[in-house]
């Protein structure tokens, strides 16, 4: 039988997805240096793969992956049709619009255009849409918090953890969109020829999560989700 193929971050959330998976008795000997990129673990018919976070729901979509792991505002925002069954309790953070504290209380929607700087455009679009605010959107791959102060934009859409950035750059948060966490994400593909070996992994990663409390509720208090465009 060939190994199921499970896509791992790099990044923040490359540690804990390494720490669970050895919670369920792996070796998981990716990252932490290493230069290999797939790592075959021994008699257990599971293999590794590192990928850049914004291309693990690429892999998985596509099949080079059967699973992977990825924050959920990397996955809505990419827009993969994949299967998400499973958040996973770490990599907690939110996407929030922030901007100078003057802005704080402004209703946006009485404003005929304003300009938001963001890496995540897709996201960005969706929630002024749903806020009937009119907005430009300004996609940049580097820190945002800079398009606001030399005037590049008016405000931006940006994911936090602690807010601390944000301060030091004398922005303030406006609104919080989205919470966000790491999740599983399984190729739909692999989920209908591998339905069993699937469900076991699946299993095991719920019991590991569920008894170290790393975990939390599978489902979402999220009211603001962009799913994928048929």
């Amino acid at each position: 039988m060939e190994r199921l193929t499970v896509a791992l971050p790099k990044g923040r959330l490359l540690e804990p997805s390494v720490r669970l998976f050895q919670r369920l008795g792996y070796l998981c000997a990716i990252g932490n240096g290493s230069r290999q990129l797939v790592v075959d673990e021994p008699g257990v018919g599971l293999r590794f793969l590192l990928a850049r976070a914004s291309d693990v729901p690429i892999y998985v979509e596509y099949g080079a992956a059967d699973l992977g792991i990825v924050g959920q505002d990397v996955l809505w925002e990419s827009g993969r049709d994949v299967y998400e069954p499973l958040p996973l309790g770490f990599g907690h953070c939110r996407l929030v619009l922030a901007g100078a504290p003057h802005h704080q209380g402004r209703d946006f929607r009485l404003v005929s255009s304003i300009r938001v700087a963001t890496r995540y455009p897709r996201l960005a679009r969706a929630y002024f849409l749903q806020q009937g605010i009119s907005a430009e959107i300004i996609p940049l791959t580097g820190a945002v918090e800079l398009a606001p102060q030399v005037g590049l934009a008016d405000l931006l859409v940006d994911v936090v953890e602690t807010g601390q950035t944000l301060r030091e750059n004398g922005m303030v948060e406006l609104a919080e969109i989205v919470r966000c966490q790491a999740t599983l994400i399984v190729n739909r593909v692999s989920l209908r020829l591998r339905l069993a070996e699937i469900r076991r992994l699946l299993a095991a990663i719920e019991g590991a999560i569920g008894n170290t409390g790393d975990g939390g509720s599978a489902g979402s208090e999220n009211s603001f989700v962009v799913r994928h465009e048929a």
